[in-house]
């Protein structure tokens, strides 16, 4: 019996696919993001405004809102793609190829280990383009089981020294202009009535970003990566590096999540005898309107690699 024909591959033939990336490779390819990659643990804090319409528990309502502040623990999560995406170009760009990580953010309550918080997403490294004409830049995809989807995009650099942390601001703003905010949309934050959860020092409420400050008062950061994101146009840049924000009908209705601003630090720490360990912090701010206010709902934490 005649042994059975093997098809063999046509060499002759270009092999329309593209490699994977070799581990020993894979730093040079994602960049400033290839700090990211393993787990992170570690504590932060939670400030959000919430419409309160609801009377059922753990609702207080009827009410416009109520103020809800949290001490969180933290979990996240990042694994290199592993291979490289190719993007297709067209009149006068050629194809790009896109790398990146795959991410899970897992946020519970300090106290109660209530889940607060998952995210599933992509942090992407997109290389210089002439179509649009832009420099290179990262993007952070993110899908929020609330029915919101987030596309952020933006830029990173390296300094040899810690990071520069600015105020953030949870006051309230109008929109449209012409409400009176001076009142009772400030007095939950101004005077909580509830107790501030454990750590949560009064002065975060003003300023979240001081928890960051706090929490590396006296550390040695020799180096840090900061990687900044932002779903809205930048000031200054191509109008084109705009990313955005999607809600379902609800959302869009009740509470709708119109924009999103993230800094991420990425430090490395010296320690007294020399040795380092590197850590994470990172700040977010997402814009939540209802009540035709624009309300702040920050979130930090410092995080540890493991």
């Amino acid at each position: 019996m005649a042994a059975p024909v093997v098809p063999q591959p046509d060499t002759t033939q270009p092999v329309n696919t593209r490699p994977g990336i070799p581990l020993a490779e894979l730093p040079d390819a994602l960049g400033l993001l290839s700090g990211l990659a393993g787990s992170w643990i570690g504590t932060g804090f939670n400030l959000v405004s919430l419409p309160d319409f609801d009377s059922r528990p753990p609702s207080t309502g009827p009410a416009p809102f109520r103020v809800l502040l949290s001490s969180t623990v933290e979990i996240l999560e990042f694994t290199p793609i592993g291979g490289k995406v190719p993007n297709r170009g067209s009149t006068n760009q050629d194809d790009i190829d896109i790398v990146g990580l795959r991410y899970l953010q897992r946020v519970a309550d300090r106290v109660t280990n209530q889940a607060l918080h998952i995210e599933p997403g992509f942090w992407l490294s997109v290389p210089a383009t002439t179509v649009p004409s832009d420099g290179p830049t990262i993007v952070r995809q993110a899908s929020i089981p609330h029915g919101t989807s987030v596309l952020a995009i933006g830029q990173g650099f390296e300094i040899p020294s810690g990071p520069r942390i600015d105020p953030v601001s949870s006051t309230p703003l109008s929109n449209p202009p012409g409400q009176d905010l001076s009142g009772k949309y400030l007095e939950p934050l101004t005077h909580p009535t509830l107790p501030l959860p454990p750590g949560f020092d009064p002065g975060y409420i003003a300023n979240m970003n001081q928890a960051l400050l706090d929490a590396i008062a006296g550390q040695t950061i020799v180096d840090t990566v900061v990687l900044i994101i932002s779903t809205r146009a930048p000031a200054q840049g191509p109008a084109a590096r705009a990313g955005g924000t999607l809600n379902i009908p609800f959302d869009i209705s009740n509470a709708n999540a119109t924009s999103m601003d993230a800094i991420f630090w990425i430090e490395t720490v010296r320690q007294a005898d020399g040795s380092t360990f590197v850590q994470l912090q990172y700040t977010q701010t997402v814009i939540l309107n209802f009540l035709g206010i624009d309300w702040p709902h920050i979130s930090v934490a410092t995080l540890v690699k493991q």
